[in-house]
């Protein structure tokens, strides 16, 4: 079974597919197939990469804003 966030790397701003209402989080860390990421209204959760694939945001400003 593959890594589906081998790419993500600390700083990238993601979000859950199945949980949408957690709205954008930031990767703290991706080891192991073991990703880190702050949500913001969520708080940190641990996120199996092979289980789940993290989908990454280039530009969503206006969720970060409006928080």
């Amino acid at each position: 079974m593959d890594d589906l966030n081998a790419i993500l790397t600390p700083g990238m701003l993601v979000r859950h597919p199945q949980n949408p209402d957690w709205g954008v989080g930031q990767v703290q860390s991706n080891v192991e197939g073991k990703v880190t990421v702050n949500f913001r209204s969520e708080g940190k959760m641990v996120i199996d990469s092979f289980r789940v694939g993290l989908t990454p945001v280039f530009d969503d400003r206006s969720s970060l804003a409006n928080g």
